[in-house]
């Protein structure tokens, strides 16, 4: 039993405690060496993956670190919002919102390990200081300015605005130095009304639509206004043209028609002169409905009788 323990299981033995030199290093991770608890290298992923070699355990032990990006959720954060036309308080907003980061180098991974160690540990020790944050930043912005309607080429604007905001230079210098956490980015996943306050908030948009309706009938009305002032003032202005045009017209062809009749008098003045006195019987027949009895030696028959007589 001694020889099997001593040729078989000890060797065994002293092979795994041999194994124990090796180790991996995987792409998405840090490695980080430390010898009976002092560190002694911090491998990164990115550019030193593979095996590698160590002293046996529990002379140096491996701790690992995940380097790529890290996300969590803040908790729902429940911020009064403020008016600043009446410069009170306004309306509760919930505002939920995702945190990234991540351990960008070596010597942040040292850092890292030595303050929080993990990633939940990260995400307690940064989610109080965020929340604190993004509560401030809403508490001082009215609800127009996080929920008004904007354009689609503003939306980013106003991401970038927010995130200004939370992720100051002096808040990403300090975690870092810190923590060994290097934040990427703080987005707004939701803003969102309790249930306390959704009747009330309806109300209000019901309200502010109602406004909007009136606003767009009087401008409309005013536009109309306007469309049917031109078109009168057009109108008038046609008119007015067309009856200086009548005028004109009318004006020209009365100095034709006198420059025809006088022609026509000077060749024939005898039988224009018959013309006129027929244009003045045709005109007092016209005038009346009476019944006229009249002699056969009347002037209007003698008219009739003694035409002009036609020039050679």
């Amino acid at each position: 039993m001694k020889r099997v323990v001593f040729f078989v299981l000890l060797p065994l033995a002293v092979l795994g405690w041999l194994s124990t030199c090796f180790y991996t290093v995987d792409f998405t991770e840090y490695a980080y060496v430390t010898r009976f608890g002092q560190p002694v290298v911090t491998f990164d992923g990115s550019t030193q993956a593979g095996l590698q070699l160590k002293c046996p355990w529990p002379i140096d032990s491996v701790w690992r670190m995940d380097r790529r990006l890290q996300s969590f959720d803040l908790p729902t954060t429940e911020v009064l919002t403020r008016d600043l036309v009446n410069k009170s308080v306004d309306k509760t907003l919930a505002v939920d919102a995702t945190v990234s980061w991540r351990i960008p180098d070596n010597s942040a991974a040292d850092r890292f390990l030595r303050s929080v160690g993990t990633v939940a540990d990260a995400n307690r020790v940064l989610a109080p200081q965020l929340s604190g944050k993004l509560a401030a930043y809403v508490s001082s912005s009215s609800l127009e300015q996080l929920l008004g309607v904007v354009e689609p080429a503003d939306a980013n604007k106003r991401a970038e605005e927010f995130q200004k905001q939370l992720m100051t230079a002096e808040l990403k210098e300090k975690v870092l130095q810190e923590y060994g956490i290097e934040l990427v980015t703080v987005r707004v996943r939701r803003l969102s009304y309790p249930e306390a306050v959704r009747t009330s908030i309806y109300e209000r948009i019901r309200s502010e639509r109602g406004l909007k309706v009136a606003e767009h009938e009087n401008q409309g009305r005013r536009e109309a206004n306007a469309i049917l002032l031109k078109a009168e003032m057009d109108r008038r202005k046609i008119e007015a043209e067309a009856k200086a045009k009548k005028q004109t017209i009318e004006g020209q062809a009365d100095v034709e028609a006198d420059r025809l009749r006088n022609e026509a008098h000077s060749k024939d003045p005898e039988f224009y002169a018959f013309l006129q006195r027929l244009k003045s019987v045709q005109s007092v027949l016209a005038e009346t409905r009476d019944v006229l009895l009249l002699s056969l030696n009347h002037d209007l028959f003698k008219l009739l009788k003694e035409p002009p007589k036609e020039k050679p």
